[in-house]
């Protein structure tokens, strides 16, 4: 059975997600920002980044999410950014191997 979220909330560190296996996820909103791969901030084709890093503010976060049917969340930034898609398999694969992102 697939890993879904059960809950998503906006903390003073990150957005947080709570997993149906009962983990709870931190993502920090800038590092989340810079994951985006939607059109506008990585390249199709050949999957070179598009986004310009130095443009994102430091003090970015996200404003409110929108589920994705039962396998993503798109996030509103405070950049005005919108159309990113995050996978809920993308997000535990950063969970996983990024210590960036804190798991309890």
């Amino acid at each position: 059975m697939a890993i879904v979220s059960k809950d998503v909330q906006f903390t003073g560190e990150g957005v947080q997600i709570q997993w149906s296996d009962g983990r709870t996820c931190t993502f920090p909103y800038r590092y989340l920002r810079l994951q985006c791969a939607c059109a506008s901030c990585i390249e199709e084709m050949t999957g070179r980044k598009l986004l310009n890093v130095a443009s994102v503010p430091s003090d970015i976060i996200a404003v409110e999410y929108i589920p994705v049917g039962k396998y993503a969340l798109q996030f509103l930034w405070s950049d005005g950014h919108e159309t990113g898609i995050y996978p809920f398999q993308m997000l535990q694969r950063l969970a996983e191997h990024d210590p960036a992102v804190v798991c309890s």
